[in-house]
């Protein structure tokens, strides 16, 4: 499968993560606190939330990247303390090369398995896990299940937060059964999805988010609202609504995502 880093026509100071010529993530080296892709955006208010300004977390990512994501934790969050787990070596190899942390920025990459690497980690470790995790276009079947979760809530500490990136459309049956996998091991659960996804009409990305204590809901909703193009946080009963009727996905029903349209993300 091919992999790349080019620079992002139109933006200087970006570079941009391709595998099998699929879009993975965008990164803008020049200030690794704007984060460019729309997903990751989401997944900073979280962050954002998860504890005072300034304040630094411990944070577990599955499926390294490009690690747009760990540099803004670390822009934005000094001193925080950081794993990246990335099952490909090349580009683990790319990034170092083409689009290499600042100096003083810690992150420890492992090269491994996302949820073998999960499953080694110690219990009440980290403040936040997230689960970026793609083959591909596709999210692997094994990261998506209660049992693959039910680590993730392991290895958070009483009150840490787990959020997981996927992708899904039309009857988003994948999604229902990963986010009903969520409900079912988080003490707290909620959806973050585009109404045109939402609704079928279109394929793109979902973020779903759990807790080991209450998660910042009102806040996730209020910036999702605001941002450039609205998402809607689906919690409590809408959220039961959403599910109803759906088994939570597990290691004996699990598959991988739906490959997104043509040229989608290409």
């Amino acid at each position: 499968m091919e992999i790349g880093i080019a620079g992002t026509p139109g933006m200087p100071g970006c570079v941009t993560l391709s595998v099998g010529g699929t879009s993975q993530t965008t990164i803008d080296l020049d200030d690794p606190s704007r984060l460019v892709d729309e997903y990751t955006q989401h997944l900073s208010f979280l962050i954002d939330a998860a504890a005072p300004p300034r304040a630094p977390l411990r944070v577990l990512h599955l499926g390294a990247g490009g690690l747009a994501v760990a540099r803004y934790v670390a822009a934005t969050r000094p001193r925080s303390y950081q794993q990246a787990v990335e099952s490909s070596a090349e580009i683990v190899r790319l990034v170092r090369q083409e689009a290499p942390l600042d100096k003083g920025v810690k992150v420890k990459i492992r090269l491994g398995d996302a949820r073998r690497e999960l499953t080694a980690a110690p219990d009440d470790c980290y403040d936040l896990v997230i689960a970026d995790v793609f083959d591909g276009p596709s999210v692997p079947a094994h990261v998506t299940t209660v049992e693959f979760l039910t680590q993730a809530a392991r290895v958070l500490r009483p009150h840490g937060h787990f959020a997981a990136n996927i992708c899904d459309g039309r009857d988003l049956r994948f999604c229902k059964g990963m986010a009903a996998a969520v409900a079912e091991v988080f003490d707290d659960s909620c959806v973050m999805i585009e109404p045109g996804v939402r609704h079928g009409r279109r394929f793109g990305n979902i973020l779903l988010f759990g807790g080991n204590g209450p998660l910042p809901v009102a806040d996730l909703a209020r910036r999702a609202a605001g941002a450039h193009f609205p998402y809607r946080v689906l919690h409590g009963a809408e959220l039961r609504d959403f599910l109803a009727g759906t088994r939570p996905t597990t290691d004996a029903t699990a598959t991988p995502s739906p490959r997104p349209p043509g040229g989608l993300f290409g």
